[in-house]
Parts: C-alpha cells; structure tokens; sequence
C-alpha cells in the first residue's frame, strides 16, 4: 500500500462539527480530534486539502488555519494552488460580471425556483456574496433538475447535493429532510478538484484519501484510493449507504465529525507503515 500523501476533506459536517466549529462534535461535545486529525496529517508530511462548498474567502481562511497550502472551493469551482487560482467552470469564466452574476443572467435560478416552488428556496443568509453558485436549500431529485435544466436550454449548468441542512427551517417543515443544493456550471465537481490537484501535485490516486458526508463527497471516490464517510453522513441520510454500497473503496468511520476525520486518517496512516 503506497504511503499516504494528500487529504482531501470536507469541512461542514465532515471535520466540523455543531455551529461550524473544529472543537465541537455533532452533538456540541468539546472533541479536539478534529485538530488531532489534521495534526497527525502534517506531522505524516501528509499535505490537508480542505475540499467545500463554501465561498472563496471563507475557503481560504480555513485553509489557512489548517496549515493548507491548496485548497477547493464552491465544490469544485476553482482549486487555489500555492495561492494561484485554477479554474474549472469552462467557459464560465470569473471577471466582471461574476461567474454567479453569469449565471443569474441566464434565469436559471429562477427557473428551478418556480418549478420547485414548495420544494426549494434560497439557503439564506449563506446565499449571499458567492463568485460562482447559487445556493439553495429543500429537498428535490437533482436528476431531475438538471435534465429540466437541459430541456430549457441550460445545459452547460447542474443542481448538485451537498449534503443534509443542519437546522430549522419552518418554511420547509413538510419536507421530510432538507438538503443543501448548488447550482453550478456543469464541469464543475469536487471530484474533478481533486484531480485536478493529485495531477499538479504529480500524486498517484493509490496516496491518496478523501473523506466527506455527501454525493457529491461521495463521486470523489472515483480519484482517491479510498473514500471514508463519516458516520453523520450515514445516520443523518440512510439513503448514502445505498449510493455507498456499489462503491469498493468506500469505508463508514465508526465516529463522527471530527472523531470520524481523525479514525480515518489514523487508520490509514497505520495501516501504510
């Protein structure tokens, strides 16, 4: 088994736990094993890439703190090397106006909006100030919202999940769970992030890992050696264990969070002695 060289990890839900906090696991227990993850990481000259839906200056910030020194953000929009911005959003490119402005242009958002008028709203306040995608929270079969997408002339985008909704929104109480969405250009992905990176580091996909709580987590087991979910990404959606199950290299942490980051992390580094 090669030795273990890059990280890939999702921030919320993943490796932070109640409020967004690194110190806190799913329930608000004080944990320090997310810092401990990341700690035995640089300490294995393992380098952590933070991979996130979270806009650019929020992504940059967590890097920093991680001592990161590449990091994805928007799921996939752009991959910052060594402070240089790589972008995969084809021919949406970033300027004035914005990439979001861009696709705002094209009345897409407003588009799955009213289609899914009872189904999807804004995932306010966390919509706002965003460069690339638009960001939408309720419970709809991205499948589906993307070939309507195509079917009105907005193929060159895709509705993406990334993962359940922590917290209460009583305009969506009828649905059974709530959901995070991305409406992003279609070529972008976490998945294509993390090649992106593996090839520019010039690392083989067999020294590397990922470890996430989403689908859209989950597709980046294509580009890793092996894909840990955290167990939240299991309790909090019995459906993952479904999408999980055809995926061979795809293994559920015992723990969750920050715990789970850390049991994967020191699992592999044992196990590639």
């Amino acid at each position: 088994m090669a030795p273990l060289r890059a990280l890939y990890v999702d921030l919320d839900n993943t490796l932070l736990g109640a409020g967004a906090s690194l110190l806190l696991d799913g329930d608000g227990t004080v944990t320090a094993l997310g810092v401990r993850a990341i700690e035995a990481a640089l300490r294995a000259d393992v380098e952590v890439v933070p991979i996130t839906g979270r806009r650019q200056a929020q992504a940059r910030e967590a890097a920093r703190l991680l001592g990161a020194r590449a990091y994805v953000f928007e799921c996939g929009s752009a991959v910052v090397l060594d402070g240089e911005e790589h972008w995969l959003t084809g021919d949406y490119r970033p300027g004035e106006p914005t990439i979001h402005e861009q696709i705002a242009a094209t009345s897409a958002p407003n588009l799955l909006l009213a289609a899914y008028h009872d189904r999807l709203e804004h995932h306010a306040p966390w919509h706002r100030g965003r460069e690339v995608s638009h960001l939408f929270r309720g419970l709809v079969d991205t499948a589906a919202a993307t070939a309507l997408l195509a079917q009105q002339g907005h193929g060159d985008l895709r509705l993406l999940d990334n993962g359940r909704a922590v917290g209460d929104y009583p305009s969506l109480d009828g649905l059974e769970q709530v959901r995070v969405y991305h409406l992003l250009p279609a070529g972008a992905s976490k998945a294509d992030g993390v090649a992106f990176h593996r090839e520019a580091r010039g690392l083989e996909r067999e020294a590397t890992i990922a470890v996430g709580d989403s689908p859209e987590d989950l597709a980046c087991a294509t580009e890793v050696d092996r894909l840990w979910l955290v167990a939240n990404a299991i309790s909090g959606d019995p459906t993952m264990r479904h999408l999980a199950a055809g995926l061979p290299n795809v293994r559920v942490a015992e723990e969750g969070h920050g715990p789970g980051v850390y049991e994967a992390v020191i699992t592999e580094l044992a196990q590639r002695r």
